[in-house]
């Protein structure tokens, strides 16, 4: 029978021993000190955060079979998704939920055992005169996170113009914490470019914020020589969020746990970052295996 550590055992059962307990007994049980039994029961309530998926990459499976697509990911075992908002996302592959109320949408990824917390936005679908309706589809959908997906600017941008435009998400940031939800905002891989001499990620975390913009990291710059732990430790506490994909050396898209990443130093700093949610984001056959290796960190 294999062995198992102190400190594993520990780390596993330190929320049900917490509860029923406290953190002096535990301590006194396990000699350890009450500061590292605390930072135990911290990190293994932090790891049993609910995995989620985007549902940007199988938004076909989806268009076909809304129902009975979440349900497979339930199956294998996701417990959240995040949607793409169905006006701004319509032309390209949410059309099918146009016409559906916040409410039905709702019911149905209830209906399948799933949570949304968090939804993408065009940058468009934020501006002054459409952000209320926007809220609005917000709160019957029961999110907590709006999600801008980017600003979308043409290549010949200035620096000056994503931060300006990250002015203006500020902004409408501050309607939507007033709303009582978090703006947040999800990075490609042109925001780590560089113009007039800053990256441009660099710029807008200047710019935006801390209090009323979140970002959310996509893990797939790390094929540009960016690693999300990086940015986790340079900027703590300002994140809400991260999409995960993993890549081999030559860039060709793995499940998680078969690429480059190191998902251990990943999730150490995303702590320390602030991330609240995960959400999976690759092709349909990557789903099934990256949840079974995400569950058995």
């Amino acid at each position: 029978m294999k062995k198992t550590s102190r400190r594993i055992f520990i780390s596993r059962t330190a929320l049900t021993l917490g509860a029923a307990f406290g953190l002096g007994r535990i301590s006194a049980m396990a000699g350890i000190s009450g500061d590292e039994a605390a930072r135990m029961m911290e990190a293994a309530a932090f790891l049993n955060i609910p995995l989620g998926f985007q549902t940007f990459p199988i938004r076909d499976r989806l268009g076909k079979d809304f129902p009975g697509t979440l349900k497979t990911m339930a199956g294998f075992g996701y417990r959240l998704t995040e949607l793409c908002s169905p006006v701004g996302y319509e032309t390209i592959g949410f059309g099918f939920l146009k016409g559906k109320t916040g409410q039905e949408i709702k019911s149905i990824i209830n209906d399948a055992g799933l949570e949304c917390p968090s939804c993408h936005y065009g940058f468009g679908e934020l501006a002054p005169d459409k952000i209320d309706k926007s809220i609005e589809f917000a709160h019957a959908l029961g999110l907590s996170q709006m999600i801008c997906s980017t600003f979308w600017l043409p290549k010949t941008s200035t620096l000056k113009d994503y931060t300006d435009s990250a002015e203006k998400l500020n902004k409408a940031a501050e309607k939507i914490r007033a709303a009582g939800m978090q703006a947040g905002f999800h990075n490609h891989d042109f925001e780590f470019a560089t113009l007039d001499g800053s990256l441009i990620y660099d710029a807008l975390m200047k710019t935006f914020d801390p209090k009323l913009v979140k970002m959310q990291f996509q893990t797939e710059v790390i094929n540009l020589g960016y690693k999300a732990a990086t940015y986790f430790n340079k900027y703590p506490g300002r994140f809400i969020s991260s999409h995960l994909s993993d890549w081999t050396a030559d860039k060709k898209e793995v499940p998680i746990g078969k690429g480059v990443i190191d998902w251990k130093e990943f999730f150490s700093a995303a702590k320390t970052g602030g991330v609240k949610n995960f959400f999976v984001e690759m092709d349909w056959e990557t789903f099934e295996g990256s949840a079974k290796y995400i569950r058995a960190l």
